[in-house]
């Protein structure tokens, strides 16, 4: 199965307040694991930057005049997440922001099902808790020591860590089958699958009965 851990960064808080984002950031995973797959762009949002957002993210108007707008990435951006689950933390302000975005530019908007909230399972986990993605990396021992500044890459990396805790998949999953009709075959037979065994030579066991005979001497006399 495959997800992708979405961030943005924004000038403000508040799409009604004109707000517009100024990175996006994506990376996917497939049964827990992370891919190479990943998508990320700064943005031009065509307006200023406020005070509030910039000590968060650090990005200037200055940085951001030359960069891309929403409407030259939008269709890599689609068919980057496509109809794959989107793993937000505090879904509501991204998806705000990205259908705001979407729908400037006449685009069909990202339904809440296909969103997966972390803020929601962690509240749900542990209630009357500090929920915040720092608070959660440091309760799940996540060195998240290189976020100096809110960047959409690096909160999608300590995101996808925290997920997999949240869901108490503390190992990625393995998947041994590629095919469905391999699974089923499984499921319909008797095959237990092990480790190899490697038998011991004769002569192997021959020098551990000797280092037995000598440990009981030691040990005894």
């Amino acid at each position: 199965m495959k997800e992708i851990v979405l961030d943005t960064e924004t000038t403000g808080l508040s799409v009604e307040n004109g707000h517009r984002i100024v990175e996006i950031g994506c990376i996917e995973l497939d049964n827990q694991i992370l891919t190479t797959n990943r998508f990320h762009c700064y943005l031009n949002p065509q307006r200023k930057v406020s005070e509030q957002a910039f000590k968060v993210h650090g990005y200037s108007d200055e940085f951001l005049s030359d960069k891309k707008k929403f409407d030259e990435i939008a269709d890599d951006f689609i068919k980057f997440i496509g109809d794959k689950k989107l793993v937000i933390h505090n879904a509501q302000f991204d998806l705000s922001h990205l259908n705001n975005e979407l729908k400037i530019i006449g685009k069909k908007p990202i339904q809440k099902d296909q969103v997966i909230d972390t803020l929601d399972i962690a509240r749900e986990k542990f209630p009357g808790s500090q929920i915040s993605l720092d608070a959660l990396c440091k309760r799940f021992r996540i060195d998240n020591s290189k976020r100096k500044l809110h960047t959409a890459l690096v909160d999608c990396e300590l995101l996808s860590k925290v997920y997999i805790n949240l869901i108490d998949q503390k190992e990625p999953k393995l998947n041994f089958f590629e095919k469905k009709d391999e699974i089923e075959n499984v499921k319909t037979s008797n095959i237990n699958f092990c480790k190899h065994v490697v038998q011991p030579s004769a002569n192997e066991l021959k020098e551990h009965q000797n280092f037995l005979k000598k440990s009981l001497k030691k040990n005894y006399f």
